[in-house]
């Protein structure tokens, strides 16, 4: 590792923390009110049950408390007036990335999302604010019946499909912020695979945020059918601000008999993000659901891939890391439900904590009535910097059934040994480098799931959290 904190940070700011003209927020104005959700649906098009279910969810979001089973003083950060719902830059979605207007343009380009497609992706939607703004898939897959559209496309296309899903694992009364993204949701992905098609090339969608005090509420579904399978990985960043910006997105996934689906997260939203969100999947008779869920940005995040195991022979599998830094509050976690007999699951949680950053685990495994044959095992790692930092574990184990259950639990937490660094050191490395190496031996497990790009990026992101962590 090499370069000055200065040029690390520069180089952090050009790759991720720059912006583009904001001059579009004018058409909109602050503030959640009946009349912004009548405007978010008049200008989308929709039928007059979506706006009737997102006018009931704004009702459901004003009655809801703030959450009480964490620091209220998060919620403290959020001025529900002095936010936009709703900015657009354009009023067109385009196929053909040489349409895609130049200042866009220029920003997905610096964010090497043109480049990562034409190596390795099957398909790639980019979202700019509240609006997805480029979308492209490979012709062979459109043939074989694959449909990976925005979310509002889909709704426009494939109303039948589209409903049948939709809200159904994450209804708006599930919690406060479920309640203002079903009111409020815009862009997302839309993604249905036929039965037997197997999506070999990862899908990607790429959510940037680039206005100061925003909210970004997108909403993904996405389908796997009998015997398919997929991998969708989601990139997302945001230029630092003086005042906050909030993104809390739905997201909710169907895996059926046989299938395989694998989502993928890289989040790296700018300090001043707030990032509330929640996931939710199912998993039908032998199939095998993951989440791969990385949070390396924003200042507060709350977010818990939720697994239901609904028949038998499903598995599920959960694997995040979590990087908190100065000022950032990294609470992340899974939950797992066991809802059939002969079902099995892994959490494995590894979180890093540096500069007085908070980094807490909050996780559930849940073994209901008549689940049998049940195998789960959940292991939690943090790895601490300095000795102003912190890492909280706040598990919970809820089984119903008491005949043929394993359950385990294990969880560690510690600081980076002296001696393993001396001893790198002794071999002529220099004490930043030996501490990355160290670090990355640590995030192993996740890492080494990742495509060889993603892996890269995510250890390059670690650098740049980590300069300065020495001394």
């Amino acid at each position: 590792m090499s370069g000055s904190i200065n040029d690390i940070n520069r180089e952090y700011k050009e790759r991720y923390g720059f912006s583009t003209s904001t001059g579009y927020l004018k058409d909109f104005s602050k503030g959640l009110s009946p009349e912004v959700i009548r405007e978010i649906s008049r200008i989308k098009g929709e039928p007059e049950w979506m706006l009737e279910y997102r006018l009931k969810a704004l009702a459901i979001f004003n009655s809801m408390p703030d959450p009480d089973w964490i620091d209220a003083s998060i919620f403290e950060e959020i001025d529900y007036n002095e936010l936009y719902y709703y900015a657009r830059a354009t009023d067109k979605k385009f196929d053909d990335w040489e349409d895609v207007p130049e200042n866009i343009k220029e920003t997905f380009e610096r964010l090497g999302v043109p480049e990562a497609e034409q190596k390795f992706l099957a398909g790639v939607s980019a979202q700019f604010e509240s609006e997805v703004v480029y979308h492209h898939i490979q012709e062979e897959l459109e043939k074989d019946g694959v449909i990976f559209l925005d979310i509002d496309t889909g709704l426009k296309e494939h109303e039948e499909l589209f409903r049948k899903y939709f809200s159904t694992l994450v209804p708006p009364d599930d919690n406060k912020f479920a309640a203002l993204n079903s009111a409020a949701w815009s862009g997302g992905s839309f993604i249905y695979i036929p039965p037997g098609v197997q999506v070999k090339i990862p899908l990607q969608a790429y959510f940037r945020i680039n206005a100061e005090s925003i909210g970004q509420f997108e909403r993904t579904i996405i389908i796997v059918d009998e015997g398919a399978s997929l991998h969708y990985i989601e990139g997302c960043t945001a230029p630092v601000y003086s005042k906050n910006s909030f993104h809390t997105g739905v997201i909710e996934l169907f895996a059926m008999r046989d299938a395989s689906l694998r989502y993928t997260t890289i989040q790296n939203w700018s300090k001043n993000v707030l990032n509330l969100v929640t996931q939710r999947s199912i998993a039908k008779g032998n199939a095998r659901m993951e989440w791969l869920d990385g949070n390396l940005g924003a200042k507060v995040t709350m977010k818990y891939p939720a697994i239901y195991l609904a028949e038998p022979g499903a598995s599920g599998k959960i694997l995040s890391i979590g990087y908190a830094n100065t000022g950032q509050r990294q609470d992340a976690g899974g939950k797992i439900i066991h809802g059939a007999p002969h079902t099995t699951s892994t959490i494995t949680a590894k979180s890093i904590s540096q500069g007085g950053g908070r980094s807490s685990y909050r996780g559930l495994i849940k073994v209901n009535k008549g689940a049998t044959d049940v195998t789960s095992n959940t292991q939690c790692d943090a790895l601490l910097l300095d000795n102003i930092s912190e890492s909280d574990t706040y598990p919970t184990v809820d089984v119903r059934e008491g005949r043929r259950v394993n359950i385990s639990h294990e969880a560690t937490v510690g600081r980076i040994s002296d001696d393993a660094i001396y001893y790198l050191m002794s071999r002529g490395i220099k004490e930043q480098d030996a501490l990355m190496m160290v670090v990355n031996g640590f995030i192993q497990e996740f890492s080494r799931e990742l495509p060889m790009e993603y892996a890269v990026e995510l250890n390059r992101l670690i650098q740049l959290e980590m300069e300065g962590s020495i001394g």
